[in-house]
């Protein structure tokens, strides 16, 4: 919330008087590296930055001071500021800027609040803070919403509306928390039921975090408003005699930003051929996390002038011993003293990290024109010099992406696998269709063939019984006709039975002629039986030819299936490598059992990039160096550090199948079985599940491990884990014990 005269003091003043400093143009975005185009700054790089910003005279102030000058003098044009100490005596003090009652809330934002805000886009954290006396304009500067006018937006609202318009909601993502340091405890302000959050600090570190605070992502300004106005109205404030609506603790908005680095990443497309060998090719992502803190200070006071008492008064002190403290690490921190009393506040160990820490911070000062509070404003105006003192080591906080790269890869190979499974479908649709159709035209050639074999012979069947019947029926006639001509004219006779004779051996050719042409049909339908069953044959023979592509298809099914298996296994080795990459890094030396383990594991990954073609390192070479039994032997050190590392060489050798079997022999696969069963340590499961899964890509390894009651230990584990990457290595490991057919009927009956 904004204090109450401190805002009416400046809108008051925007509307009477016209400002007479003009902004400044908005400064360029920074090069590739970060850093911050500006003479100042590559002078100072990690000098805090400090503003002075004065408040207009309020009602009250113009009637009780009306006869009285204001107590300070400024010169923007030099950067410099004049506090009186009577009529003809002033002290002169210099700041990195110098902003008038008149300077709008966007000249303050474009010189106060936009170089960390641009430096937490590229990766930097960054801080800005507002200091000063009770009633100066701190929330107006810093929270106002800006509702009822616009140009009234203060720098909360202001820095989100840039982070927005620079980032890709698509592959970056932006989030906040809005928390109140209220009577030294920290209060979620989205979240008022949270009311008791711990400060978690890394032991090697130094970094604060606050992991038990609301964290919500914001995609457009609306939802941002809206979060800092449920957040306002949860706020602590107070009516006293210096402030009508004073803050009665510490407001603290952390906007978390991370972004993907552009050029770095090599994303997976079509134009790669969908070839599961270009995944060797893919590095993991390159992000950057800045982080913005606005801090709203509460204001300070003098009991006598403010007038708090009862539960008012407990508030006040308890403001005033906090910026007590923060103002002892300043002077600590400014005068280089080998001790900085961090511990001594929560408000001091939450800002540990903007001042003399790893981000760029900017601190806006707020004083007052009244000549009955120069002590007040003199105190604030000597906090600003001290903190002008201080540098920090600006830090980028830029790291790889492993989870982003394991999301992407999981997402790839699903989909090579639904395409394999698309096209093998597609083909195997292909053969039942050409078989069938095969299968149709051959059955059809056969009944046309039957039917007109048959019709055929049954034409010539019956024009034969016909012919036949003629004949005979002729021969009858012809007796008769010779028995009457005997009995009439027996002299005629000879000569009637030669013609009729002659004729019947006429009918008889014709007979015999049609009964030739009858077998040359016959014949005929031989020659296209044959040709039909030649036909057949050929047909046949493209069946065959089909059943061998297909045969051919099944190969090369089981060749993808490798193929797959193999990436897999370098999606685990990746996974180990991060993590094993994440521990080096947070340790500053391993203990003696673990030295003979690292030094196997850099052997192993100096064979791997001294192969050109991507071989793994022969077995014969590393067992001669290190020795099989004394990986094994590790496996059951007492620390546990050491056997999570003995289990990730033990799996990264069990990638190889020609390591499988050595590994077997010498006991690696019963010490896997008996680390699922006694270890409760997630990342060994996780290891150990990757290791056994490669190990049951062998049939003989496979029966191995479900004589020893690998399948019941597998399912424990699954029952048991929580990381979504144990529950994957174990479905893996399980998937290649379920591809024996032989050990699921053993399995089932």
């Amino acid at each position: 919330m904004a204090t109450s005269q401190g805002a009416n003091s400046y809108r008051n003043a925007r509307t009477s008087l016209k400002p007479h400093v003009k902004s400044k143009p908005t400064q360029q975005r920074r090069n590739s590296t970060g850093s911050v185009n500006g003479k100042e700054h590559a002078a100072v790089p990690g000098r805090v930055r400090v503003a002075v910003r004065l408040r207009p005279r309020n009602a009250e102030e113009s009637v009780a001071d009306a006869d009285f000058a204001d107590c300070v003098e400024l010169q923007p044009e030099l950067k410099r500021l004049k506090l009186r100490k009577n009529n003809w005596d002033a002290d002169t003090y210099e700041f990195d800027e110098v902003l008038t009652e008149f300077s709008s809330q966007k000249r303050v934002y474009e010189v106060v609040a936009r170089p960390v805000v641009e430096s937490v886009l590229d990766g930097y954290n960054g801080t800005i803070m507002a200091y000063g006396q009770t009633g100066t304009g701190k929330t107006y500067t810093l929270g106002r919403l800006g509702e009822e006018d616009n140009a009234a937006r203060g720098i909360m609202v202001r820095a989100m509306e840039d982070i927005l318009a620079d980032v890709s909601l698509e592959t970056d993502s932006v989030s906040v928390s809005y928390l109140q340091l209220y009577m030294e405890t920290i209060q979620d302000l989205l979240d008022p039921a949270n009311d008791n959050i711990t400060i978690v600090e890394d032991p090697k570190t130094g970094d604060v975090s606050l992991p038990g605070a609301s964290l919500v992502d914001i995609r457009d300004k609306q939802s941002f408003v809206e979060l800092l106005r449920l957040g306002e109205a949860h706020r602590f404030a107070a009516n006293t005699k210096l402030n009508t609506e004073s803050s009665r603790s510490h407001a603290i908005l952390m906007v978390h930003v991370k972004r993907s680095v552009k050029g770095i990443d090599a994303a997976l497309s079509s134009e790669n051929g969908n070839h599961p060998h270009m995944v060797k090719s893919i590095k993991p992502p390159l992000v950057r996390k800045g982080k913005l803190v606005v801090v709203d200070l509460a204001g300070s006071e003098r009991i006598d002038k403010s007038g708090s008492e009862g539960h008012t008064l407990e508030e006040a002190k308890s403001i005033n011993l906090s910026l007590s403290a923060l103002g002892k690490c300043i002077n600590a921190l400014a005068e280089n003293s080998a001790h900085v009393p961090f511990r001594d506040s929560k408000l001091t160990r939450l800002l540990r990290d903007s001042f003399g820490g790893t981000a760029r911070t900017s601190l806006v000062i707020t004083i007052g024109p009244s000549p009955r509070h120069r002590g007040e404003t003199a105190s604030t105006i000597m906090f600003g010099q001290r903190a002008m003192k201080v540098e920090n080591m600006v830090k980028l906080k830029e790291e790889f992406d492993y989870k982003s790269l394991s999301r992407r890869l999981d997402i790839e190979l699903d989909k090579l696998i639904v395409e394999h499974e698309r096209q093998q479908k597609a083909f195997e649709d292909e053969i039942e269709r050409l078989s069938t159709e095969a299968q149709h035209r051959i059955s059809e050639a056969e009944r046309n063939y039957v039917d007109s074999l048959e019709k055929e012979r049954s034409k010539y069947q019956k024009d034969y019984m016909e012919s036949i019947k003629k004949l005979e029926e002729q021969f009858v006639m012809n007796q008769q006709k010779n028995e009457e001509s005997h009995m009439k004219l027996s002299g005629e006779i000879p000569r009637v039975s030669a013609e009729e004779l002659a004729d019947l051996k006429k009918m008889l050719r014709k007979e015999t002629h049609l009964r030739k042409a009858a077998e040359g049909e016959v014949n005929n339908l031989k020659i296209q039986v044959a040709e039909l069953k030649k036909s057949e044959a050929s047909r046949k023979s493209e069946i065959l030819k089909l059943h061998t592509m297909l045969e051919d298809k099944e190969r090369q099914k089981e060749k993808l299936e490798g193929e797959i298996a193999i990436l897999q296994s370098q999606l685990l080795q990746l996974s180990l490598e991060a993590d094993e990459t994440r521990q080096q890094l947070d340790r500053g030396g391993f203990e003696k059992e673990m030295g003979g383990l690292n030094s196997l594991t850099s052997q192993v990954k100096h064979q791997q990039q001294a192969s050109g073609n991507g071989e793994k390192p022969s077995i014969a070479k590393l067992f001669e160096q290190v020795g099989l039994q004394k990986i094994l032997s590790l496996l059951e050190a007492e620390d546990a550090d050491v056997r999570i590392h003995a289990v990730k060489v033990v799996a990264n050798l069990a990638a190889e199948e020609t390591n499988q079997g050595k590994i077997v022999e010498a006991g690696g696969l019963t010490s896997l079985l008996n680390l699922l069963k006694s270890s409760q340590d997630e990342t060994i499961h996780r290891v150990a599940a990757g290791a056994i899964a490669n190990l049951a890509m062998n049939e003989t390894n496979q029966e191995l491990i479900m004589a020893q009651g690998g399948i019941s230990l597998l399912s424990l584990t699954a029952a048991n884990a929580e990381d979504p990457q144990t529950l994957r290595m174990v479905a893996g490991a399980i998937a290649n014990l379920c591809g024996n057919g032989k050990l699921l009927i053993l399995f089932y009956f």
